[in-house]
């Protein structure tokens, strides 16, 4: 089952400071899923100090800063604990503040802030281009910002931006202008790491200037969810009849903003809706908070979260076969390498090596007393 939020509690505070600050540190830890990192315990302890009002942000950040001098680490793509406590650390201090400008240097500022001395680049735009596999594209690339174009084409962006008027759109059109914007902000990608984490910060300082307080915990809980939005915001395939659309950014959105309850799961954004059994209109998967968390229940596990946690070393190929082996077993079902290797078309070998690359992640356990070689998705 997925952690609890160790911030649920403040988020429905009465007193509004604690409030705010439970909201800032929520959605700072909750941002980095998405790039696979989780925050250590002693962030979490840090972090809880200063929502009750013993230490300021300045005081957590340094005993952050202290923890890590103590206890040196080597930076690597499996352990950045580091980089997640710091990052987050900083992310909510930015979200607690006020002071805010809509300017490509206030964005290339957030970057600077949030990462430095964890990057070298930190606020620093790109000069090579770039490609990121994604899980959501079956192993595709976003087509992103040509090096040499990526100042002028934030800067004419953000002037793009700055002389919309908003006046006279319903909350329809708003949305769905903000949903253009930001996925437009992403896709430059001027960073060369960093990106997801930056905007999204950037976007809800923003959207604070527009009248949206947005402090509830969507991005804590679906970070993930957000970056592939992003994704297929920017990506198009005729030949496999795929079309960049903002309609899952929206969905995103109108829970941000207004409150809604739409069902936000990575599957339906997969470009080969192998997970669906058929095609569904994303627009009416609205569902009453109540319903959601007796599905969730249901499932016993959030496998999205655990994958984000557990499986960042994972291949887009493996990751893939994990939510099709969900699909069909996540209810608790019981399975062995016979049904792996038809349901996902392995070898006998292949089944084996995956089986087992997931019993170590943690994702599955052994069953007993149903035969040799039989799992279940650990809850």
């Amino acid at each position: 089952m997925a952690d609890k939020d160790p911030f649920e509690e403040y988020l429905r505070e009465s007193e509004p400071d604690k409030a705010i600050k439970g909201y800032a540190w929520s959605t700072a830890i909750g941002l980095q899923a998405v790039d696979g990192l989780k925050p250590s315990k002693y962030l979490i302890d840090t972090a809880i100090q200063n929502i009750e009002g013993k230490i300021t942000i300045k005081e957590a950040q340094s005993l952050i800063e202290d923890y890590y001098r103590e206890r040196p680490t080597h930076w690597s793509d499996a352990d950045r604990t580091e980089e997640a406590d710091k990052v987050s650390s900083r992310i909510a201090e930015i979200l607690s503040e006020t002071a805010f400008s809509f300017s490509p240097n206030e964005y290339v500022s957030i970057h600077r802030k949030l990462f430095q001395g964890i990057y070298k680049h930190a606020g620093k735009i790109r000069d090579y281009n770039i490609t990121k596999k994604e899980w959501v594209l079956d192993g595709e690339t976003v087509m992103y910002g040509s090096a040499s174009e990526l100042k002028a084409t934030l800067e004419y962006d953000f002037s793009q931006e700055k002389d919309f008027s908003y006046k006279g759109l319903s909350m329809d059109e708003i949305i769905h202008h903000l949903a253009v914007f930001v996925s437009r902000l992403w896709q430059i990608h001027i960073f060369g790491e960093g990106n997801t984490r930056t905007t999204a910060v950037f976007l809800i300082k923003y959207l604070r200037t527009l009248g949206f307080s947005a402090t509830n915990d969507i991005f804590a809980a679906n970070a993930w969810y957000f970056r592939n939005a992003l994704v297929r915001a920017n990506y198009t395939n005729l030949q496999k009849n795929v079309h960049e659309t903002t309609e899952y950014l929206e969905l995103f959105l109108r829970n941000l903003l207004l409150d809604e309850q739409n069902e936000l799961h990575n599957r339906n954004l997969h470009i080969s809706r192998l997970l669906e059994n058929e095609k569904v209109d994303i627009r009416e998967q609205k569902v009453d908070i109540g319903t959601a968390k007796v599905d969730i229940g249901a499932q016993k596990v959030d496998i999205e979260r655990v994958l984000s946690e557990k499986g960042k070393e994972f291949s887009v190929k493996t990751t893939v076969h994990v939510y099709r082996l969900f699909e069909k077993f996540g209810d608790g079902g019981i399975f062995g390498r016979s049904a792996t290797m038809e349901l996902l078309g392995l070898k006998s070998s292949s089944a084996s090596k995956f089986l087992s690359n997931l019993l170590q992640a943690d994702i599955i356990e052994a069953v007993s007393g149903q035969g040799k070689g039989k799992y279940r998705f650990k809850t």
